[in-house]
C-alpha cells in the first residue's frame, strides 16, 4: 500500500515539475515557516523552529518544524522538549516528512508518538473544478466587524471550540488587512452564519486554505465544498499560484478532490504524549 502511494505521489510530482512546479513540497514547507513566524512567537532549538502561541495552548497552534534534512539529537530533542513544557505547551511537530526523513525516527526514540499523517494536497489555476452553492446559501467576503467575528464564530463552533474572544476577530482582522483572504457562508435570507474558512496572508505566490467548517446542522449540503472553491477563486485571483491544505479524513479528501485538489505528499503529525 505504502509502495503505491508514494509511486502516485511521484506521478503527480512529475506532472507538477512538467508544468514548471518542481519542488513542490520544499516550497510548502518553507511557506509553513514563513506564516507561523507571521502568528506567533518563534524559537530555533537545534534544527526545529518552535512555534508558539501567546494566547492559545492549543495543540495544533503549538509545534514546531524540523530543518530540511535535519538529524536531531537527543540533546535536541530535550531543548525542544522543554521548550514547550516551560511554557505549557505540549511538545508537537507538524512537518512534510519527505524532507527530514531522519526526525520521525529520532523522535520515535525519545518516545514522541505519531498522531496521524494527513494527506497534502494542492490545487494551482486551471485545475481548479466550480462547485455549486446551495440555493439558500450565500458566500461573502467578510468586511464588517460583525462579518469578521461571525466568521471566527462559526469556525470555532464548527470545531468544537469556545466562543472566540474580540481579540480573536481582530487578529483576523488584522489578517486580512495583511493580505488573507475569508469567506463567509450564511443564510441567504436571514444573514445566519452556516461555515467559514480562510488562506493564510500568501508569500512566493503561495497560500494555505486552512479552518474551512460548517456548523452541524448545516452539514452535508454541499457548504465546504462551495467554501473551498470561493476560497481557490479569491486566492488565484490574487495572484497565489499554489493554494494547498491538509484533509483531516477522506471525506475531506473527497471534498478537495472534486474541486480540483490533488495530493502530492502527507504532513505529519507528532507529539510526546503525557505520562
Amino acid at each position: 500500500m505504502l509502495e503505491n502511494t508514494n509511486s502516485r505521489y511521484t506521478k503527480v510530482n512529475t506532472v507538477l515539475q512538467s508544468k514548471g512546479y518542481p519542488f513542490m513540497d520544499s516550497r510548502i514547507q518553507s511557506y509553513l515557516r514563513f506564516a507561523v513566524k507571521q502568528q506567533r512567537d518563534t524559537e530555533q532549538i537545534g534544527p526545529f523552529l518552535a512555534t508558539f502561541n501567546r494566547h492559545s495552548a492549543n495543540p495544533f497552534l503549538n509545534y514546531a518544524i524540523p530543518n530540511d534534512a535535519a538529524t536531531p539529537s537527543l540533546s535536541n530533542i530535550k531543548a525542544l522538549i522543554a521548550a514547550y513544557k516551560s511554557r505549557g505547551r505540549k511538545p508537537r511537530l507538524e512537518y512534510v516528512p519527505s524532507l527530514a526523513p531522519a526526525v520521525e525516527e529520532a523522535l520515535v526514540a525519545a518516545a514522541f508518538a505519531v498522531e496521524g499523517r494527513l494527506p497534502l494536497m494542492i490545487c494551482t489555476p486551471g485545475s481548479e473544478q466550480l462547485l455549486p452553492v446551495p440555493p439558500d446559501i450565500e458566500l461573502i467576503v467578510p468586511v464588517s466587524d460583525a462579518e469578521i467575528l461571525a466568521t471566527v464564530t462559526v469556525q470555532n463552533e464548527a470545531y468544537g471550540e469556545s466562543a472566540p474572544s474580540p481579540e480573536d476577530g481582530k487578529r483576523l482582522g488584522n489578517s486580512l488587512v495583511a493580505g488573507g483572504i475569508a469567506v463567509l457562508a450564511r443564510v441567504a435570507a436571514t444573514g445566519e452564519p452556516a461555515g467559514a474558512g480562510v488562506c493564510s496572508v500568501p508569500e512566493n505566490q503561495t497560500t494555505e486554505i486552512a479552518g474551512i467548517g460548517v456548523r452541524v446542522a448545516f452539514r452535508r449540503h454541499g457548504i465546504a465544498g462551495a467554501l473551498t472553491t470561493r476560497l481557490v477563486q479569491e486566492a488565484f485571483d490574487a495572484g497565489v499560484t499554489v493554494a494547498f491544505l491538509m484533509a483531516a479524513h477522506q471525506e475531506e479528501v473527497r471534498i478537495y478532490t472534486r474541486a480540483g485538489f490533488s495530493t502530492i505528499g502527507e504532513i505529519l503529525h507528532i507529539s510526546l504524549p503525557p505520562k
